[in-house]
């Protein structure tokens, strides 16, 4: 079996599989100088951090209707208080876990995903809607369940 690899940016990381990138890391404390988009122009959702002084401003616009073609869903979740762990899986065989404090956010590109919140936890969660009933997501028996050992990627 393969394990998630993991990649480290200045951000945080990227974890890997045999499959291609399932989720990446951005640790609370990454302050770029500027603009740092985190996700590659492939991915179904754009994912930067800013870094903007008192008085910058983004002009007012509007988004155009542009037709995107997209298969699969991809979710970000943003804690903002106590600690989860997301578990991560390709082709439900699990690849890892990574541990998630306040500030810390993770981009879900691809595979099977689970969450423990290790103590009361908060966050947000961003994805591709709208939300198809009984047809977006199928729940899975994972080895984590019969006894595997958890294992961190971070």
């Amino acid at each position: 079996m393969s394990l998630g690899l993991k990649s480290e940016t200045p951000w945080g990381f990227w974890i890997e599989s045999p499959s291609g990138v399932l989720a990446g890391v951005i640790r609370a404390n990454f302050e770029p100088k500027s603009v740092e988009f985190v996700t590659p122009n492939e991915f179904g959702l754009q994912v930067a951090v800013m870094n903007r002084p008192a008085g910058y401003e983004i002009p007012s616009h509007d988004h155009l209707p542009v037709d995107r073609a997209l298969v699969g869903t991809q979710e970000v979740l943003l804690i903002r208080s106590g600690e989860l762990r997301a578990d991560l899986y390709d082709n439900r065989v699990y690849m890892g876990s990574v541990r998630l404090g306040a500030g810390d956010t993770i981009i879900l590109n691809s595979g099977g995903h689970g969450f423990v919140a290790s103590e009361d936890c908060l966050f947000v969660e961003v994805k591709q809607g709208p939300y198809v009933e009984g047809r977006d997501k199928e729940i899975f028996s994972s080895s984590l369940h019969e006894g595997q050992e958890v294992r961190y990627l971070d």
